[in-house]
């Protein structure tokens, strides 16, 4: 099985797709999907579909999605497998046969139904499993790509906290390149989707500071002004992000520019929060005021992203 939550959400099975096109049934595979071979509580989907106030007939209902989504699979499960150009079977294809044995056949709960559960074939029950308190995707192994961004990171940070500015500029950036968009896109998300979406998006803003982090440590400055112009509009707020640009713009010789940025970010801050800009972006703020371009500090590397947000 492959998975593929950062952009719009796809589910392969066999080099199927199994992502149904009614909205509630998925909203129950995108929920699964952020949680791949682990169990998704009954009461987790209910509140994704229908929040605090449920039907009385939730959770019939909620089998009757699961049944569609077993059957998608089953369809998947009979297809034939990945195929060479010259027509011969691709044994090494991700989600070929040698995945589907992977997923332990007969192993899953309930098997026994049509197509899966005995005599050595795989059922959609195997693959969408209930299980006590709730219901658990197996992947087989498959790729799943938020987890391997997470992977791919984890490295990067490693090689900024090694002072290693190349490799973590090159891992951090091929962990960004497995996003195609907002996460989830083309899902209508409940409350569980909503809060996984927004962890998974203050995780790539992390990855893409520290990327950038990395970048400036590497003398990119120039390179990065086009991304970070972009980004300073995107997210109006994000200090990380407005102190280098401010680093970028100073190191080109842009200090009039840079001090700009500043106090275009300390009037939305003041304006919209009543809040001054933090200590360390106003102490960068005064070295760009009495420092040469080539001598502007960077943010301390490893730091996570600062987002200012609004007193509780």
């Amino acid at each position: 099985m492959e998975i593929e939550v950062l952009g719009w959400l796809a589910v392969r099975v066999n080099g199927v797709s199994v992502v149904p096109t009614a909205p509630k049934p998925r909203r129950v595979l995108g929920l699964l999907a952020l949680h791949p071979d682990q169990v998704v509580p009954v009461s987790a989907l209910v509140e994704e579909l229908w929040g605090a106030l449920p039907p009385r007939s939730a959770r019939t209902t909620l089998q009757t999605y699961v049944l569609q989504l077993r059957e998608l699979i089953g369809t998947a499960l009979a297809a034939p497998g990945p195929r060479r150009p010259d027509g011969t079977a691709d044994t090494d294809a991700g989600d070929g046969a040698g995945d589907t044995a992977d997923l332990g056949v007969g192993a899953g709960a309930g098997g026994g139904d049509a197509g899966g559960g005995g005599g050595g074939r795989l059922g959609a029950k195997d693959v969408l499993a209930t299980v006590a308190g709730g219901y658990l995707l197996r992947t087989g192994g498959g790729m799943v790509d938020h987890r391997e961004f997470e992977r791919r990171a984890g490295s990067g940070y490693r090689a900024m906290d090694a002072e290693d500015y190349a490799g973590a500029a090159r891992r951090l950036a091929g962990a960004l390149c497995l996003w195609n968009g907002p996460a989830l896109s083309g899902v209508q998300a409940g409350s569980q989707i909503e809060m996984e979406t927004r962890r998974l998006e203050e995780a790539r803003l992390c990855a893409l500071a520290q990327r950038i982090d990395a970048d400036l440590h590497l003398g990119r400055h120039r390179e990065l002004l086009p991304e970070l112009t972009v980004l300073v509009n995107q997210h109006r707020m994000h200090e990380s992000l407005h102190g280098q640009f401010m680093v970028a713009l100073h190191r080109a010789g842009r200090r009039g520019e840079a001090l700009d940025v500043y106090q275009r970010l300390r009037a939305t801050l003041v304006t919209e929060l009543g809040l001054e800009p933090s200590a360390p972006l106003g102490r960068l703020q005064r070295s760009i005021l009495t420092a040469r371009p080539d001598h502007t500090p960077l943010p301390a590397p490893g730091t996570p992203p600062q987002l200012t947000t609004r007193p509780a």
